[in-house]
């Protein structure tokens, strides 16, 4: 189904493809996220992939959770958009031999799929409120401020010291 088809003709069913979108995001993540770890060379940012890695964890049980709140079966449907963060991500890390240099790329990879996150959390949580549920925002704005949280952590790294040290 993609996203200006006639499947979706409300916003009930706009809100249940986001779901399945963000959902399936989150589960690419939670793959990308140890690889990511593993390439890393600064221990600040190999850690804080495995942190994230956990947080993201929790982000699939809290869309699972909001799933049954909202009465719709668990599902991801394809998002290209992820794939192609996660693709391009790849293919940067196998294009850097300076290892400072690629933790520079592994955090602007890591805060594209960040702000793809945000985005969509954020416009959850307004299209949850229009549909009176906010049960359902409470649960999705957890996740927005960890998502936030972990973008403003990635831009502290690379401005204090994974930028520094790879221009140098």
């Amino acid at each position: 189904m993609g996203l200006f088809t006639k499947d979706i003709k409300t916003m009930n069913d706009l809100f249940v493809h986001q779901l399945q979108d963000i959902y399936y995001a989150e589960q690419q993540l939670t793959k990308a996220l140890p690889k990511m770890a593993s390439k890393a060379t600064d221990p600040q940012l190999k850690q804080g992939f495995l942190t994230h890695l956990e947080e993201t964890k929790q982000h699939v049980a809290r869309l699972e959770e909001v799933f049954k709140m909202h009465g719709v079966a668990v599902k991801a449907v394809d998002c290209p958009a992820i794939d192609g963060i996660i693709e391009e991500a790849d293919e940067t890390a196998g294009e850097v031999a300076d290892r400072a240099v690629l933790d520079a790329a592994l955090i602007n990879a890591a805060q594209a799929a960040e702000h793809y996150e945000i985005v969509r959390y954020g416009s959850l949580i307004a299209w949850a409120k229009q549909l009176g549920r906010n049960d359902c925002a409470t649960v999705l704005a957890k996740t927005l401020e960890e998502e936030k949280a972990t973008d403003k952590k990635l831009t502290t790294l690379a401005e204090s010291k994974v930028n520094l040290r790879a221009a140098s």
